[in-house]
Order: structure tokens, then sequence, then C-alpha cells
């Protein structure tokens, strides 16, 4: 795995802290074009991120993704790389996922 300039995993978590913000979730590809990165880059940053989240045992932000051939859910290897990460996740419970980074984004922007 490539290691990022902080820059670039900073534009990252931001774009992601704000689809969850919104409740919302994106396809690969439309955040690929969003940032002008390739999908393949966008995919490896997103697992570095999930090695992140694991590690603080955090939601994987990365479930914020959608793939093009399974709408609603990420692609294959997101679940792959949870599972490796020692935190399988399965397709019914990436609602749950979503729901948790969705709450943490609520909680992050409210004021005190």
């Amino acid at each position: 795995m490539p290691a990022w300039p902080n820059r670039v995993m900073t534009d990252l978590a931001a774009r992601l802290a704000l689809l969850a913000a919104q409740g919302q979730t994106m396809t690969y590809g439309a955040l690929a074009r969003d940032l002008g990165w390739r999908v393949s880059d966008l995919t490896a940053a997103l697992e570095a991120l999930m090695a992140e989240d694991a590690a603080r045992d955090y939601p994987f932000r990365a479930a914020l993704m959608e793939a093009r051939l399974t709408p609603g859910l990420p692609a294959p290897g997101f679940f792959d790389a949870a599972a490796a990460l020692g935190r399988p996740i399965t397709a019914e419970a990436i609602t749950e996922e979503r729901m948790a980074l969705f709450a943490a984004a609520r909680r992050a922007t409210s004021a005190p």
C-alpha cells in the first residue's frame, strides 16, 4: 500500500466527513471524479483509512461508498478489507455502520 501524502488523506477524510454529515453515500466513480483521482487510487486510500479506523475502533468511513455493480453496498473489496482487519461486516450490517457514521458526524457538527 502506498504511503499517502497527508494532504491527500486529509482531502479524502474531509470529503467522507461531509458525506456523513449530509447522511449520504456516493459511488466510487463519482468520488474519484470529484477528487480528480483514479478509482484504483481512491480504493487504495480508502483501505488505508479503514486500517486507521480499525485501529481506533471507529466505524469504517469507507462504508459510505457504493459500488456501481452493487447499488446500496460498497464494493466486495470493502468487505474483504474489513475481514482482513479483524472486523468483518456483512452486507446486512452496512446500514448499521453508516448510521454510526451519520450519528458521529451529527455529534461533531452540533453546537455544545
